[in-house]
């Protein structure tokens, strides 16, 4: 306790007048579908954002099949883990298996050498066996075991010393999980009046407060060409927690679409043009299994962000993508060249072609060539504002309700300078600084707390078309007659 006469020599600490900036990722992937949580070992929770930085860990709260159609997390899991090795993401299913089921009662199961196998999707929680279609329900762990095979398909065996264990058929009653249920409205969601529980699409809210991370992709694969869907994912992308910026990602329909003349009807007519939105067409191949370009898109994003420290300036276009064909609907192989991928990049659509291998093609959001501020339609430049956003949000968030004198000022703005110098040097921005003019600090505004600091940066644009100019010169033929 602090007394009114002091005798003696004494010491106390001010606060730093330069503060670091905080380092956040730019890429995390937010991804919505559905998943065979009855596959899984330990099931999270639907409509759950779960963090994972591992393949098993996906696989182990979600399950994993390769029905891709019906499960549409499981195509994200092994491109994003398996094909381009880049951790984490956040994954959030809808599949509900208290929602999106049906009852199903007698199913028989042939026992063979005291094994029967069925291949549905049957939620063990409800699963009842029994010796016949009337009879009383058997005990699990005495008479049976039910397990999920390598295969996905449910397993029965018969106990020795159990009540079925000469059984040539056994009848079982339970609850099926029911993907072809989910319909948008799942993966768009909402919020409960009742409960207040969040649901789909809403989740994005919840990823900062419960991991710390902030959101740098929004992706649906398999859900994204639906407009009410890709509307929904635009907005959840804008002034998340009422401060933070991303990108969405979104798949032009292949059905729909299916050559590369259609898409930009398509696109517009479906409003696909948005700066927070990457339009995608059509889908790519690998050994025959079909990805969304999404899907991909993300994983090569990824990719391109670890290798410059996590700042976004690189465009994704040109970068390797896992793939040996792009298809449409029903797996028919489109030949996309050098010119017909800049018609497409050329009505903001980001596609893949085979140049040297293949690559993924295309700079431009889905708002160009409508909208052609450079902030807004380069995909590197619009994620770089996204990224510059949100972290002097993070960086000075502390300072909220300090004290409003210069040393305050001084301190957000030679600290946000001393950072965008060190960008400029490395080559991210090709320069940058932080302003607090008096013009834009009007004296009601400063004396109610408000303040405004001005920020002046320039990311590169991509070199997305380099000339070569060719020219005769006749001068050069003075060297036939020697030195």
């Amino acid at each position: 306790m602090a007394t009114g006469y002091k005798h003696g020599i004494y010491g106390q600490e001010v606060p730093t007048s330069l503060v670091p900036m905080t380092q956040i990722g730019a890429g995390l992937p937010v991804v919505f579908g559905t998943a065979p949580v009855h596959l899984a070992a330990d099931a999270a929770k639907p409509n759950t954002p779960l963090l994972c930085y591992k393949y098993d860990e996906a696989v182990s709260a979600l399950g994993y099949s390769d029905d891709w159609q019906k499960y549409t997390l499981c195509e994200f899991m092994k491109s994003q883990f398996a094909l381009y090795n880049v951790a984490p993401v956040v994954f959030v299913n809808v599949l509900d298996p208290a929602k999106h089921k049906n009852a199903v009662t007698d199913q028989t199961v042939t026992l063979t050498e005291h094994v029967g196998k069925l291949a549905k999707a049957v939620i063990l929680s409800t699963l009842k066996v029994k010796k016949a279609s009337a009879g009383q329900p058997l005990t699990a762990g005495v008479d049976y075991t039910a397990t999920y095979g390598a295969d996905g398909a449910l397993v029965i065996t018969a106990l020795t010393g159990g009540e079925v264990q000469d059984a040539a058929t056994l009848y079982l009653d339970y609850d099926e999980l029911a993907p072809e249920k989910v319909t948008a409205d799942d993966i768009v969601g909402g919020v409960d009046t009742q409960t207040g529980a969040y649901s789909g699409l809403e989740l994005v809210a919840q990823v900062y407060p419960k991991f710390g991370l902030i959101p740098g992709l929004i992706l649906a694969p398999g859900w994204s060409d639906s407009s009410k869907v890709a509307a929904v994912m635009i907005a959840k992308s804008t002034r998340i927690n009422a401060r933070f910026e991303a990108i969405a990602l979104a798949d032009i329909s292949i059905k729909e679409a299916k050559k590369y003349t259609d898409v930009s009807a398509w696109k517009r007519k479906n409003n696909f043009v948005d700066p927070q939105l990457v339009a995608c067409w059509p889908k790519v191949a690998l050994s025959k299994t079909q990805y969304h370009m999404s899907t991909q898109l993300a994983g090569v994003i990824c990719a391109t962000d670890a290798k410059n420290d996590d700042v976004p300036y690189k465009s994704p276009s040109n970068e390797n993508i896992k793939c040996d064909a792009t298809v449409v609907d029903g797996g028919a192989e489109v030949l996309l060249d050098v010119e017909t991928g800049a018609y497409l990049n050329g009505q903001g659509i980001v596609t893949a072609i085979n140049e040297g291998g293949w690559h993924a093609w295309g700079n431009r959001m889905s708002c160009y060539p409508g909208n052609t501020d450079i902030k807004d339609s380069f995909i590197p430049i619009r994620r770089m504002f996204c990224w510059l956003n949100n972290t002097l949000i993070t960086t000075f968030w502390n300072k909220i309700d300090d004290p409003m004198n210069k040393r305050l000022i001084s301190t957000i703005v030679d600290s946000a300078n001393i950072w965008l110098n060190g960008l400029t040097a490395r080559g991210y921005i090709l320069g940058g600084r932080v302003e607090f003019r008096e013009d834009e600090n009007t004296t009601t505004d400063l004396m109610d707390g408000i303040l405004r600091f001005h920020v002046y940066f320039s990311p590169p644009s991509p070199a997305r078309d380099i000339e070569f100019v060719q020219e005769y010169d006749p001068s050069y033929i003075k060297t036939l007659f020697g030195d």
